[in-house]
């Protein structure tokens, strides 16, 4: 979805890759030399104008428009990058490519009507000058705009038309150990919390029925706004995907968070998010709490199977 945006030309390298193309341009001999250095220039402008115009337009068309963007995404790039930077960077790249074009027909125009070899030499480089200027104008947004495709490119990929499943909890529970037993994906599994620093995108099937599995970062339990960025993806995943979300418990606390910490979390969870939950206690092989909820050890896979049972009941009456 987000693989085929090119690397963005720094202003220095995008007018140099124009002036080397125009400078192979070549035409016909022909014993007037004016009329022979007027179908040079004019096919050098021409050769420059593309090369600046078609990348340009390239970048300009590769990037994603937002405005038509899932919510998920819409609201993603709006929290990890500057969405006003964004769209003025790509409308400085169309203001710059439209002058381009503009000036190409403008010095096109005064070589065809120049008397003397010397105004067509001097209205080719009068062109390249400009040229030249407009493209070091936009430097700082071509700068930007390759910061933006390193951002984009690393989205996760979400299918927003099957069912999403989004494992949430604090840091350190075994979410990530979860998916990786759920699912295709392979989070980076650690013992020290905040590993997961995005989401991360799993499938699986289920009677046949294929399922999005996602892990999200660990959350704490706190104010939206005092949350970090990777704490609000996970928010975002849970806001905008999630058909059931499995909240993890460690009781044995082994994560470094007290129960009571975690059921908090919960409870806020519960609040302000209107899709069915799914509670799991995690690390069972190391305890086992007296609770009814499902009991589970994504280490050794204990559990597992009476989880996925529960994940395809919940699933198929929603």
């Amino acid at each position: 979805m987000f693989g085929k945006i090119p690397t963005v030309l720094r202003s220095e390298e995008l007018i140099d890759k124009m002036f080397r193309r125009a400078k192979k341009v070549e035409v016909g001999y022909s014993k007037n030399r004016l009329a022979m250095e007027k179908n040079l220039s004019i096919a050098k402008i021409y050769t420059a104008r593309d090369v600046a115009v078609s990348t340009l337009q390239k970048y300009v068309d590769s990037f994603p428009y937002i405005n038509k963007l899932h919510p998920f995404y819409r609201t993603l790039l709006d929290l990890l990058m500057d969405k006003n930077m964004y769209k003025k960077s790509l409308a400085s790249l169309n203001w710059a490519s439209q002058r381009i074009d503009g000036f190409a027909s403008k010095y096109a125009s005064k070589i065809k009507g120049a008397g003397k070899v010397e105004e067509v030499l001097k209205f080719r480089k009068e062109f390249y000058g400009r040229a030249a200027s407009i493209l070091k104008d936009i430097s700082k947004e071509l700068k930007y705009l390759n910061q933006a495709r390193d951002i984009i490119r690393k989205l996760p990929i979400v299918d927003v038309n099957i069912p999403t499943i989004v494992i949430a909890g604090y840091p350190n529970v075994g979410k990530s150990a979860l998916v990786e037993k759920l699912s295709s994906a392979k989070p980076e599994i650690a013992s020290y919390p905040f590993t997961t620093k995005g989401i991360t995108v799993g499938h699986m099937e289920i009677k046949g029925r294929r399922m999005q599995v996602i892990d999200t970062p660990g959350l704490l339990d706190r104010p939206l706004e005092k949350r970090n960025k990777i704490e609000k993806q996970a928010i975002l995943a849970l806001k905008y995907l999630a058909n059931l979300i499995v909240f993890v418990l460690d009781p044995s606390e082994t994560c470094g968070y007290k129960m009571e910490e975690q059921l908090k979390l919960l409870e806020e969870i519960k609040k302000d998010f209107d899709v069915p939950i799914l509670v799991v206690e995690n690390k069972s092989d190391i305890f086992r709490g007296e609770s009814e909820n499902i009991k589970i050890s994504a280490k050794t896979g204990e559990g597992l199977d009476s989880l996925i049972n529960s994940i395809s009941k919940i699933l198929s009456e929603n």
